[in-house]
């Protein structure tokens, strides 16, 4: 696994899930501060296998599987 690359593209996953539930979470009324958190947690953990994925995606194309080696 490429922790590097996985890094990267969780914290970019994670920022978008977490901007689109929080968007679709005001626009839909569930304004208070507890829904809000929920729909940050909610993004956070749905953004693990997003990332898992496009980092064995990027990793595949780039022909560097085994990760990053110091």
């Amino acid at each position: 696994m490429n922790w590097p690359l996985l890094s990267v593209v969780y914290s970019m996953a994670a920022t978008v899930i977490v901007g689109l539930l929080m968007i679709s979470a005001l626009v839909t009324g569930f304004n208070e501060i507890r829904h809000i958190q929920i729909a940050i947690v909610i993004g956070l953990l749905v953004a693990i296998p997003v990332g898992l994925f496009f980092t064995k995606k990027i990793g595949s194309i780039t022909g560097n599987e085994e990760g990053y080696k110091a």
